[in-house]
């Protein structure tokens, strides 16, 4: 297995490849997970002035036969923040590595006990919103419908498409603390229907179910090309 280094938007130099290659040591990562099919690292750059001290943001992506685990970060450069993506990712296979062998003989924890066993889950500030693992950086933010911009902007939304496998919803759960996100994209085993379960204030997770409504899929017009009766 080799390790896939790209720049998005931005060049990456070959000192920076080497460095990479030092610190992601395969030997070690293989040995958390056994099963590793690809390791992907993905610069890019903030063209922002007003970002400076986060301008490089450097995203560690491993694909295994097992779920997909993400780790990035960002600081005033390149080197900075692989060190601390580096660190996530580590932390992630442990994760994932002790909750493998800690299921052979035991039963499977439930959403409420998730906080005790995941270090800095579901954590709440003085004002009981959700602490997130990054500083705040000082750089004003508004908002633009449902969303929230830093500094001026331009407002970037990047496009990704997954392939998903059904689950069930506790495996969805076990998949987006596995990732570090506060919500998680999949399809019911059950139901079939794509469904996001997503972290609440304290210690609650909550779902959303999507389901075609008979109706509206009624209403719908017939597709061109059909026969003609005669």
């Amino acid at each position: 297995m080799d390790i896939v280094v790209k720049g998005r938007k931005t060049e990456v130099p070959e000192r920076f490849r080497k460095h990479v290659a030092e610190k992601l040591k395969l030997e070690k990562i293989q040995k958390l997970d056994g099963k590793v099919i690809s390791l992907d690292v993905e610069v890019s750059k903030e063209p922002n002035p007003r970002q400076a001290d986060r301008c490089d943001r450097v995203e560690i992506t491993l694909r295994s036969r097992g779920p997909v685990i993400r780790a990035e970060a960002a600081a005033s450069d390149p080197y900075a923040a692989l060190d601390l993506a580096a660190e996530k990712l580590d932390a992630r296979l442990r994760k994932q590595h002790d909750k493998r062998y800690s299921r052979r003989g035991t039963r499977r924890l439930t959403a409420a006990e998730v906080p005790d066993h995941v270090p800095g889950a579901a954590t709440l500030n003085g004002n009981g919103h959700p602490v997130h693992d990054q500083e705040p950086d000082g750089v004003p933010t508004k908002k633009i419908g449902s969303l929230e911009v830093k500094g001026e902007g331009p407002l970037i939304v990047r496009e990704k498409t997954h392939v998903a496998s059904p689950m069930t919803l506790d495996q969805a759960l076990y998949e987006m603390e596995l990732v570090g996100h506060d919500f998680y994209l999949f399809v019911d085993s059950e139901t079939k229907e794509p469904s996001v379960v997503y972290r609440r204030h304290a210690y609650d997770y909550g779902v959303i179910h999507l389901s075609t409504d008979p109706m509206v899929a009624q209403a719908q017009p017939p597709a061109a090309g059909g026969t003609l009766g005669g």
